[in-house]
């Protein structure tokens, strides 16, 4: 009996058998829960303890999601990392990788550009939620109000009550001209 409890516990134990493998794998990955939920629950409630203070909940969301996402991929290296037999897939796979990325960033061009752009709005604030603007679109010079901004988009209300949607590559490239909000206006 004192034998296989020997045997069981360095089976466990050792990454390069399958059980050991195994064992590690559900160590990492119930790990990798765990802190993201931490993550999540912990800028929840920095969220809600906020109050009177702004808080723009799209780079919040943004950061949350970017935060788990790490966690996930952190665990997922260090796992490879640590059995020995997925050291050499470790690498290979992060050589496809890498070739993906690049295969799917030429073809993602102006999705990521939209995207790069939305963090750079984000961070540099030319302009916020509910300002007015005077831009140049297709159809000639439009003053809107800035009904959303998100990650890929500006969401703009015109005086006539139309909704234009444009990508934060070109918000990020154009000149705009804050104009005066009307009477009336809050």
């Amino acid at each position: 009996m004192m034998a296989f409890d020997q045997l069981l516990s360095r089976e466990v134990f050792d990454p390069s058998t399958a059980v050991g493998a195994a064992f590690y794998g559900l160590l990492f990955l119930s790990l990798a829960v765990v802190i993201a939920r931490l993550i999540r629950t912990a800028i929840m409630r920095l969220e809600r303890s906020a109050e009177g203070v702004y808080v723009d909940r799209t780079a919040t969301l943004f950061l949350m999601q970017l935060a788990q996402a790490a966690v996930y991929v952190m665990a997922g290296i260090l796992y490879a990392h640590l059995v020995p037999v997925l050291r050499a897939l470790g690498t290979a796979m992060l050589a496809s990788a890498s070739v993906a990325s690049i295969v799917l960033g030429l073809a993602a061009q102006n999705t990521l550009g939209n995207l790069i752009a939305g963090v750079a709005l984000l961070l540099y604030r030319p302009f916020h939620v509910g300002d007015r603007l005077q831009m140049t679109l297709p159809e000639g010079t439009v003053i809107a109000a800035v009904e959303a901004l998100t990650l890929g988009y500006t969401f703009l209300q015109t005086d006539d009550h139309r909704r234009v949607v444009v990508p934060n590559s070109l918000m990020a490239g154009q000149i705009t001209v804050h104009t005066p909000r009307a009477q009336g206006d809050g």
